[in-house]
């Protein structure tokens, strides 16, 4: 038996529960990982809410990392002893240990902690498919990055100052917003206190930008369209103040022939080329010291109650994970 959480209704953070489950042994095509530490991230409230279902009793958590105990017939990518790291579905990260698709997991280099393989690889597989692969920056753009010292917007800073983009991200305070220029956001502006699209018409000098990365969904939605240049793309990646509204496409064309996506991590990951190419380029990000991950919180897994309130009411900054 392991502790683990499981939740038998959604709701609020009291609907986690910290039980006694049982692991048995990998079928075919699993993996069962021991884990070291687990990922704390936006998209597992929403999976405890319920905003996206999902068969109860449930897991929660999408991302750990930590040792491979066993494997089942027809893995062949993977051993006993290794050291892995994962973001993926199944949910259920948040236990000691769990039985796993083995295709989701990625050998950790030796030179990354558990701790920061737990806390970088859905934050960071994220920035790498929104800069690399969603909106491929080349260098010299101006970007807008709401969230800016969130976990994915630190990373994000880093990353878009490895590759000379200017990059102008929205913050809820002043010292959210300190944090995020000494990560490499070039411009904040803090949106309790200023109009973050005159202030994006402000630095551009009255162009816009060519793209708008937003996870947060309905307070910023038309706001991010405002700040686009004709031709430009708003990629809507997150709903932390709820689902935008649906919205005539006139909304596009009135303001310059825009684009939209919504895309997700997963369907970026689903071929394993792809996302072995998308982790060895995140690894090599950390390795050359162009980014670093911020754990900035860290709870024991029976006090991942008190961890999702402190992410909803938006007091944590950079990466938080759940020590088993």
């Amino acid at each position: 038996m392991v502790k683990a959480i499981r939740i038998n209704s959604v709701g609020g953070p009291e609907v986690m529960e910290y039980v006694d489950v049982e692991v048995g042994d990998p079928g075919p095509g699993e993996a069962r990982v021991r884990q070291a530490a687990c990922g704390l991230n936006y998209i597992d409230v929403y999976f405890r809410t319920g905003a996206y279902p999902q068969p109860l009793p449930a897991g929660l958590g999408m991302e750990g990392a930590g040792v491979v105990e066993a494997v089942g017939e027809g893995v062949k990518h993977l051993k006993p002893g290794d050291r892995v790291a994962y973001a993926g579905r199944p949910t259920g990260a948040y236990a000691e240990a769990r039985v796993m698709p083995a295709s989701i997991l990625v050998k950790l280099p030796e030179s990354i902690d558990f701790e920061t393989g737990a806390a970088m690889m859905l934050q960071g597989l994220t920035v790498q498919y929104l800069f690399r692969r969603t909106f491929p920056l080349r260098g010299g753009e101006t970007i807008l990055f709401h969230a800016a010292a969130g976990g994915v917007g630190l990373i994000a800073c880093q990353w878009a100052r490895a590759i000379g983009v200017t990059m102008i991200g929205t913050v809820g305070s002043d010292e959210k917003a300190a944090l995020a220029k000494a990560h490499g956001c070039t411009h904040t502006i803090n949106y309790n206190t200023e109009n973050f699209v005159e202030r994006v018409k402000e630095i551009t000098g009255g162009k816009g930008v060519p793209v708008v990365y937003d996870s947060i969904g309905n307070d910023t939605f038309i706001g991010s369209l405002d700040c686009l240049s004709p031709l430009g793309m708003l990629v809507s990646f997150g709903s932390a103040s709820g689902p935008v509204p649906p919205f005539g496409l006139n909304e596009l064309a009135s303001r310059g022939s825009l684009f939209v996506t919504r895309p997700t991590l997963f369907t970026h990951t689903a071929k394993r080329n792809d996302l072995e190419d998308m982790a060895a380029d995140l690894f090599r990000m950390l390795e050359s010291r162009k980014i670093k991950i911020d754990i900035n919180q860290r709870y024991a897994l029976k006090d991942v109650a008190q961890a999702h309130r402190d992410l909803e009411a938006r007091k944590t900054t950079g990466s938080t994970i759940l020590v088993p």
